[in-house]
């Protein structure tokens, strides 16, 4: 990052902008935790209050800029909810044909679980749909966004996808073995999120696929979600004692040696795809 504040447009560097929205982040959310704690609300707390965090500093930022909120990716209408209908439909296919994959190999079988069941999936469907919208503001959102127009689409892609793995990097079984096949696998995913966003440039397909992705492997079939095991499942998987570099084990499929394969085929087909923008808009 450039010691000079200022590029030659006259406009602040996107270095510094991506670390005043990171100080900005963090401001806030010691401000929500300070209200929280004074005023007992319960519900201040959770990823909804992260996505409420993430929307409060990229609002700052863009309006400090003279943009729009909509100009991050949010374009209200029937094409922002219908790609992020594909970008769920999408991450659970993903989700379970590595399911499928582990499966095939003898890794474990599925038995299902009685108790679980309408009102389980939708309690799930709500809080990881919190987990995806404040995830994606903060790593496909703006900071995402000035270092693809400052600096290239490559530069965004893994600076991005570094911090979206190291937030992950202290969740519940990351050690070892399985903390290096989790951390390539996160970063894959952090690069086919940013490929989503730059081949629509909507925030919808990268906000749908990351949902559909940790539904499916939550709440649908009872794997962990980064290490979170508080999902119950529709579905629980019974292992049969095969390494866990094979079947990601409890850290859940995103450990595992074939969501690594189909990860990369994903990036590389996201990479070769050519885009459909939205309006006013082009991809990269």
């Amino acid at each position: 990052m450039s010691l000079s504040f200022i590029d030659d447009r006259g406009s602040l560097r996107p270095g510094w902008k991506t670390l005043g929205f990171i100080l900005l982040v963090l401001s806030l959310g010691d401000l929500l935790a300070l209200v929280r704690s004074t005023t007992g609300l319960a519900w201040l707390r959770g990823p909804w209050a992260g996505a409420l965090v993430g929307v409060g500093a990229s609002l700052l930022c863009v309006r400090l800029e003279g943009r729009s909120f909509s100009s991050l990716g949010f374009l209200p209408g029937t094409r922002w909810l219908k790609d992020c209908a594909l970008g769920a439909l999408s991450g659970l296919a993903l989700a379970l044909i590595i399911a499928m994959l582990v499966r095939g190999m003898d890794g474990f079988h599925w038995q299902r679980a009685p108790a679980v069941g309408t009102r389980q999936l939708l309690a799930g469907a709500w809080l990881l749909l919190g987990v995806s919208l404040s995830e994606e503001i903060l790593f496909r959102g703006f900071p995402f966004q000035r270092l693809v127009e400052g600096l290239g689409p490559w530069v965004g892609q893994l600076t991005c996808a570094a911090l979206f793995t190291w937030v992950h990097w202290a969740n519940p079984g990351m050690q070892g073995a399985t903390r290096a096949w989790a951390s390539m696998n996160i970063s894959l995913l952090g690069i086919l999120l940013g490929f989503c966003y730059l081949r629509t440039r909507s925030l919808a397909l990268p906000v749908g696929l990351h949902f559909g992705w940790n539904w499916a492997q939550g709440s649908l079939l009872g794997f962990g979600v980064s290490g979170t095991t508080e999902f119950k499942g529709a579905w629980t998987p019974v292992f049969h004692g095969r390494p866990e570099w094979l079947t990601g084990g409890s850290f859940g499929l995103e450990a595992s040696l074939p969501c690594a394969l189909v990860c990369s085929v994903a990036v590389l087909a996201m990479w070769r795809w050519k885009g459909r923008p939205a309006s006013g808009t082009r991809a990269e």
